[in-house]
């Protein structure tokens, strides 16, 4: 193949459908690792080396941007930021709810044989939110070493208002720069393809599906809770906002959003994604910049789904009696731990014990129900990142819709 033919071919894969490009990664990563184990464990590799590239650029994406967009905001400038917020805190208070449903409606029993790991979970509720406080006065190189979003969100907002007293010089220099790492960040998306390929092979190859028979039932209920939610409660708090048909805005979201977090298993690897998609509906670049690294930290539906099903499937394994105000309770409680659970893969899993401290359950048999999240992780996990991080862009959206609309029709009016 010639310079110029190589040339042409890179163009044409560079413009040509992410998903579609996603899929056949997919399908290719299945079958490698059907026909030969050995090569697909060093196919991921690959994968490593994607989910290594965008967990490296999204601290810092989301510092410049952030930063960059409070630096040059114009007094009298409005973004959404509230009802947004607003949403992400109804919407994983109805996945915990829906959790609670479900499990009534089809209990789930463990097998509660594994021994106990030496993983510390928090104590309490208050344990959780000090960590949440600690996080946001955490030093700014270290919030971007560790990946500390909270941390992260509260030096790029300081700095951004401290930025918008400073020359016009300087705010066209943080706004360069938040350019270039948004460059850097396509050409890492545009790696997605080979990326998910090696995730599906190496994961097939490692493990396969055959450990998760044994919870079929226990998978049923948390993949099925995260559909309705994914398909009925967030459709619904979407044509709230904006008054239309929201299943083609869901679906765009899923497909773009929700089939690269489903793979990465980390809503804050997934971040670069999510950006992407907003620059693509054309939402208002100040809003979805601070929106969507929010949504990672908070916005926690599958987390609080994953938390509820698996304290009340240790509940009735147990025997023990749950009324309708403690399960309203818990719905309550595993909200508030959602938001607290860390945009990595596995991060809901720690936050279990605290709510089986509600039913009186030892922290010994708590940890052998975190040690069944892991075991069923492959899959739980997944679709619970898939679930979070699809929300953000589709809440973003959907509130800045409604906002256009709403100025559309004011223009109109006059």
């Amino acid at each position: 193949m010639t310079t110029q033919g190589s040339a042409g071919f890179f163009q044409r894969l560079a413009r040509g459908s992410l998903v579609k490009q996603i899929l056949i990664g997919l399908v290719l990563g299945v079958i490698l690792a059907t026909v030969s184990k050995p090569a697909a464990l060093a196919a991921g590799l690959l994968g490593t080396l994607f989910v290594g590239a965008l967990k490296a650029v999204a601290p810092v994406l989301v510092l410049m941007l952030v930063m960059a967009s409070i630096a040059n905001h114009r007094q009298g400038q409005k973004t959404n930021i509230r009802p947004i917020l607003v949403l992400y805190l109804i919407g994983t208070f109805a996945a915990a709810l829906t959790a609670v449903v479900g499990s009534f409606l089809f209990p789930s029993t463990l097998h509660l044989a594994t021994g106990a790991t030496d993983i510390t979970p928090p104590s309490g509720i208050v344990e959780v939110m000090k960590g949440l406080l600690m996080s946001m006065v955490s030093n700014p190189i270290g919030a971007l070493l560790n990946a500390n979003y909270i941390g992260i969100l509260v030096w790029a907002i300081g700095f951004g208002f401290a930025l918008r007293h400073g020359s016009e010089t300087t705010k066209s220099l943080i706004n360069d720069v938040s350019l270039a790492v948004t460059f850097i960040v396509k050409v890492v998306i545009r790696c997605a393809p080979v990326g998910i390929f090696g995730l599906v092979a190496s994961t097939l190859a490692e493990t396969g599906f055959s450990t998760l028979w044994s919870y079929a039932q226990l998978l049923m209920v948390l993949v099925g809770c995260m559909l309705v939610v994914a398909l009925v409660i967030n459709p619904l708090l979407v044509y709230v906002k904006i008054r239309r048909n929201p299943y083609p805005l869901v679906f765009a979201c899923l497909r773009e959003s929700g089939v690269t977090a489903f793979f990465t298993r980390s809503s804050a690897a997934n971040i670069p994604v999510n950006m992407n998609m907003c620059e693509k509906l054309n939402l208002d670049r100040d809003t979805y910049s601070v929106s969507i690294p929010l949504g990672a930290t908070i916005n926690m539906a599958g987390a609080a789904i994953t938390i509820t099903v698996l304290a009340l499937a240790a509940v009735h394994t147990l025997g023990v009696p749950v009324d309708l105000p403690t399960a309203l309770l818990l719905s309550v409680v595993a909200s508030l731990c959602a938001c607290g659970a860390s945009g990595v893969a596995g991060g809901s899993l720690l936050l279990i014990p605290l709510a089986c401290g509600m039913f009186g359950i030892p922290n010994e048999i708590a940890m052998q129900v975190v040690a069944v999240g892991f075991i069923i992780g492959v899959l739980q996990d997944s679709c619970e990142t898939a679930l979070n991080s699809s929300t953000d862009v589709l809440f973003t959206a959907a509130v800045c819709q409604a906002e256009d609309a709403r100025l559309a029709s004011n223009a109109l009016r006059n």
